[in-house]
């Protein structure tokens, strides 16, 4: 299990229960510690004012706490309808909200188990540090809910296209590098004289492929004077029995354990080496959008505005990169990634059958895809050439008016706001 995932689990379940730990201890403690070291600081305030105090905080905290993420949990289900569940169960382990929780549930559980120090053996004293302990941690818990309400805010149609393509965008700095860096050494055609000496399969219910540990592997490959081949992908799905990669002309068998330790899997896909999850969610919400349901081909332009924004970084990059090799230049790991083609495919594909009757969306993906054609490389081009034939096809197909076609097939970056001169069209 990798630092990230442990991370993300304490981060559900092990921030609140050490906020909780922590706020007991501190309330059963803190005032026997004042009343050894500085019996004589008390806070100017009577036994009975102060047990008020404690009290209303404590029983105010515990209500707002359940009207505060009652409120939350109505908002994330709401979005995961309009949006994508994927996206929503995303956001759902940030851990502001479990740092909030943790804030709300300390505040309540120090103001209760700090009451036992209010007139300790009737000596008539209220603590002055645990006093004000407490109103730090009220203070505290007014922020956390600011903090709350904001990353809530994320919420918004808006918000969520930009946020799912900053996942996006990162991923793609991280995995890929630019186009002017020199593609590895080709050699997968030696692979067809290696013999297969092992197969790892998975075994247990289905998951996702979060992550595959390159210098772990490659390591494995090296130290048996081997080439791994994964079968599977960053983002697959894998059941029982389904093989997750070959050991291909090992000296001697490599240990299955460290080979399943180098791939990391998860019960949803993340982002981390899979910049295809963030244009796959920025589809979603498109294709959602353009539900009859819902029709809101706006928010359909939205997605297209991140989704070209990606690609555009994308043609900036070498795709071609499933071939690692170790210190000495050998050929050590073999990965399946998705190619130009593929990305095209993900990126249009849906949304271009779901909007084919929308005038905005028609526009908005001819623009798209003139921006990008000057932006990519030769190679690339007869991709988006083919693109922009199968919109023609499908704006020719869906709007039987001449004036409608021809409406739809103009460019516009805005979806109906301002048509790109022809002049400028590449």
């Amino acid at each position: 299990m990798s630092y990230k995932r442990c991370t993300r689990q304490l981060s559900v379940w092990g921030i609140p229960a050490l906020y909780a730990g922590t706020a007991i201890v501190a309330g059963l403690t803190l005032p026997r510690i004042e009343s050894l070291i500085f019996p004589n600081l008390v806070a100017k305030m009577s036994v009975a004012a102060a047990m008020a105090v404690y009290s209303a905080i404590a029983s105010g905290m515990i209500a707002m706490t359940g009207i505060v993420f009652s409120l939350a949990f109505v908002m994330l289900q709401f979005s995961a309808t309009a949006y994508s569940p994927r996206l929503v169960l995303w956001l759902a382990h940030d851990p502001v909200i479990s740092h909030a929780l943790g804030t709300f549930t300390a505040t309540f559980l120090y103001a209760i188990a700090a009451l036992t120090g209010v007139d300790r053996s009737g000596s008539g004293k209220v603590p002055f540090v645990s006093v004000w302990v407490v109103f730090a941690l009220l203070v505290a818990s007014v922020g956390m809910f600011v903090g709350l309400i904001q990353r809530i805010g994320v919420l918004q149609v808006s918000r969520m296209l930009v946020f799912t393509g900053d996942q996006g965008r990162r991923a793609i700095t991280a995995l890929y590098p630019p186009l002017e860096f020199a593609a590895a050494a080709a050699g997968s055609e030696a692979l067809r004289a290696l013999p297969r000496r092992q197969t790892i399969v998975h075994s247990g219910r289905p998951s996702s492929v979060q992550r595959i540990d390159l210098s772990v592997l490659v390591n494995l490959a090296r130290a048996s004077g081997a080439v791994i081949e994964m079968v599977v992908a960053v983002g697959d799905t894998v059941v029982e029995r389904m093989p997750l990669l070959h050991v291909l002309g090992a000296a001697q068998p490599v240990d299955e354990r460290k080979l399943k330790g180098g791939i990391e899997l998860g019960r949803e896909r993340t982002f981390g080496q899979d910049p295809k999850y963030a244009i796959r969610l920025l589809v979603d919400i498109a294709i959602r959008a353009l539900s009859p349901a819902i029709n809101d081909p706006t928010t359909a332009v939205q997605a297209l505005d991140q989704i070209e924004d990606l690609l555009l970084r994308l043609a900036q990059r070498r795709l071609e990169i499933g071939m690692f090799h170790d210190s000495s230049g050998k050929l050590r790991l073999l990965i399946p990634f998705p190619s130009w083609d593929d990305l095209l495919q993900l990126s249009f594909d849906e949304i271009c059958f779901c909007g084919a009757t929308s005038v905005q969306v028609m526009r908005r993906m001819n623009a798209l895809v003139n921006d990008l054609i000057p932006a990519v490389s030769e190679e690339r081009r007869p991709s988006l050439h083919h693109w922009h034939a199968r919109l023609n096809a499908t704006i020719a197909r869906s709007f039987a008016d001449g004036e409608e076609r021809t409406e739809a097939s103009q460019q516009d970056r805005q979806g109906l706001g301002m048509p790109v001169p022809a002049s400028m069209n590449p």
